[in-house]
């Protein structure tokens, strides 16, 4: 049976040619493509996916947040986070969402391959280029030692705000993304900068790439 497969990520190019090299694996199937969490998350109840392959750095909903709405009604599709960066904090974020894989953007296309085939068996897959130092800082914050992250503090609403006011989006924009009126908004923004300390917009986006909300580029 075919593993079928839905690829997000932004960057068309990069979607495209790993769709095609992908179905050219007799085990794989690319069902859909997406450019941003929002349409990745609309797209998994259509298509129906084994498993989603998933950029972390997307705009509107990043790959972490588009995997939290994602399990909630569907539990049984894996994703597999897809990521230009290594950090511990990235590392972190992704798996408490509830990933199945981690690959760092410079993999050879064989490891998705393998990344895929794996996660579809039940295993958990990381990449070959992250070192043991921070697999190691990633299971000791998991098992609740040492770790703090503000995020924590946020709903889920909050974070998809924090991110598109970060994106310099509007209260206006974010309101008919969001299907919010724009007081509710200004309510939401005032409640997630009070919890998380912050005063401005500069902090604000300092914090949002600081905590991989968006890219720093």
């Amino acid at each position: 049976m075919e593993i079928k497969v839905i690829l997000a990520d932004d960057h068309q190019v990069l979607r495209e040619s790993l769709s095609v090299i992908l179905d050219q694996d007799p085990g794989i199937k690319v069902v859909g493509q997406a450019e941003n969490g929002r349409e990745v998350v609309r797209l998994c109840p259509q298509l129906k996916p084994d498993i989603v392959v998933m950029d972390i750095n997307m705009p509107e909903l990043n790959g972490v947040e588009a995997t939290r709405q994602i399990l909630i009604d569907q539990p049984s599709i894996q994703v597999i986070m897809l990521s230009m960066s290594a950090t511990k904090e990235h590392i972190y974020q992704a798996f408490q969402a509830g990933v199945r894989g981690y690959l760092i953007k410079e993999s050879s296309v064989m490891e998705v391959i393998d990344a895929i085939k794996a996660v579809s068996e039940g295993k958990r897959y990381i990449s070959s280029q992250l070192t043991d130092t921070v697999i190691d800082d990633y299971f000791i914050k998991r098992n609740g030692e040492e770790h703090t992250n503000p995020l924590d503090r946020l709903s889920s609403r909050e974070r998809q705000i924090l991110q598109l006011v970060a994106e310099g989006k509007s209260s206006k924009a974010i309101a008919g993304l969001l299907n919010l009126s724009v007081s509710s908004v200004s309510t939401y923004r005032s409640r997630l900068m009070k919890k998380i300390g912050l005063n401005d917009l500069t902090e604000l986006i300092k914090f949002a790439v600081e905590y991989g909300i968006i890219d720093s580029n």
